[in-house]
């Protein structure tokens, strides 16, 4: 998909396009021969603009929202990494094939996901739930108290 075509030709745009249209024909090794971005950033970026997300805040948190049909607890992760970035990941594997089954066509989409979030100063880190129903994730992360004012502090003007 061609994006200066819609209106839309950005930095951040092109050096997505630029990732997505990478191949992964490299067999040596773990950085790409053409001086590009590694096979694993290339990965994880793509596990990254597969996992769409919703996030909304509210005057007491912040709730992030995401689609994860036919997944159990155990295959999704949340998980927070340096004190800021919250992380949803999981895998989604293919069912094992039966004797005699085959595929006639295969959309559903199988592999790892990911998708990261910076948190903002005021999230509560210490007080993140995490549920999945029906398919949908849901992230809650609290936010702290807003710091108290400062008093003014009142200096008493002695007489000399």
């Amino acid at each position: 998909m061609e994006f200066s075509l819609m209106g839309l030709d950005t930095p951040f745009l092109r050096n997505l396009q630029h990732i997505l249209e990478s191949t992964d024909d490299n067999t040596t090794g773990n950085k790409s021969n053409n001086g590009g971005p590694s096979r694993a950033y290339v990965r994880d970026a793509r596990a990254m603009a597969a996992t769409p997300a919703d996030v909304k805040e509210y005057p007491n948190s912040y709730v992030f929202i995401v689609d994860m049909p036919g997944l159990k607890s155990g295959d999704i992760k949340v998980q927070v990494e340096d004190d800021n970035v919250l992380v949803i990941s999981g895998e989604r594997n293919r069912e094992e094939e039966k004797e005699g089954i085959k595929y006639v066509r295969m959309e559903r989409r199988i592999g790892k996901f990911m998708r990261k979030f910076a948190l903002p100063e005021n999230a509560n880190t210490d007080k993140i739930s995490a549920v999945c129903q029906d398919g949908v994730l849901t992230v809650t992360v609290e936010k702290l108290p807003p710091p108290e004012p400062k008093k003014p502090k009142t200096i008493q003007v002695q007489v000399a």
